[in-house]
């Protein structure tokens, strides 16, 4: 069996955290890799292979994660479309996504033993149409679009060609059930179970006293055309991470991912067990 590690040691003990799994990754007999750049961290481990992410990630049978969300879903982006099992070890602030604790590394022996669970979580497809053919940029939480100077934005949004409606609002949220607890939770949105199918969409901060959540049927290709009359323009991110403007008539397609991402649970909470662990208590 083979593990890959992904550690951000930004991340306040994330470096005695991934040593240690180390160590307990080698009793269990697993063979452990880490990219090259943290061979200083680890060249007293003679048991760890240095190897990109890049590429460990396509013969691992597992990428260990260890940080926080953030880190988790940098991560991901290296496991789409392949078979990989992802395990967050949670060493940041919420860790949400997480399946660990750092407390907890001796459950990893159970990766051998396969007494674990699996979440099959769904992914969305962002489509951007150019002279040069299609773009696809792929989210585990959410694709975000908001003005790109703070002002309100004028949108339309289509469901399967067909107008869903007009708005004004600060911008719009088009999340997976993972991603409800993220960015959508904070503006208003739905708690939905991961274990679900279904494309979320929220506005943010709309300029309506009516506006609500709209839960869309995974088969749905959804639409984004920027309204804007005054040749304002608006932020689209994926997950986070800021990838084009769009410009007052453009538009981008939004759908259910071609894949879903694996992720292993060791400790076996279930989803309302960490809702409530992690997100009904105040962040110490």
């Amino acid at each position: 069996m083979k593990a890959a590690l992904y550690p951000n040691f930004q991340k306040k003990n994330a470096l005695s955290c991934a040593r240690e799994a180390c160590d307990i990754l080698r009793e269990a007999g697993i063979e452990v890799s880490v990219s090259p750049k943290f061979r200083n961290d680890f060249e007293d481990k003679t048991c760890v292979k240095f190897e990109p992410i890049s590429e460990s990630a396509k013969t691992a049978d597992i990428v260990l994660a260890i940080g926080g969300d953030g880190t988790i879903l940098r991560c991901a982006k290296h496991l789409m479309g392949i078979d990989t099992k992802l395990l967050g070890i949670n060493t940041g602030t919420l860790g949400f996504m997480a399946g660990l604790e750092a407390d907890q590394l001796d459950k990893l022996k159970l990766l051998v033993t396969g007494d674990y669970e699996i979440s099959e979580r769904m992914t969305i497809d962002m489509i951007v149409h150019g002279e040069n053919g299609d773009i696809v940029y792929t989210a585990l939480n959410e694709i975000s679009a908001r003005s790109g100077s703070f002002r309100i934005s004028d949108f339309e949004v289509f469901s399967d060609g067909y107008l869903v409606g007009k708005y004004r609002a600060d911008g719009v949220l088009f999340s997976t059930p993972s991603g409800s607890t993220a960015y959508a939770l904070s503006a208003g949105g739905p708690v939905i179970e991961p274990d679900l199918e279904c494309i979320e969409m929220t506005l943010i901060c709309p300029h309506s006293l009516f506006s609500r959540a709209t839960i869309f049927a995974p088969s749905r290709k959804l639409g984004l055309s920027n309204a804007n009359t005054a040749g304002e323009e608006m932020v689209i991110s994926v997950d986070g991470e800021v990838i084009k403007s769009l410009s007052g008539g453009e538009s981008i397609e939004i759908k259910r991912g071609q894949n879903n991402l694996k992720f292993v649970n060791l400790i076996g909470n279930s989803f309302h067990e960490s809702l409530c662990r992690k997100l009904c208590r105040p962040i110490k």
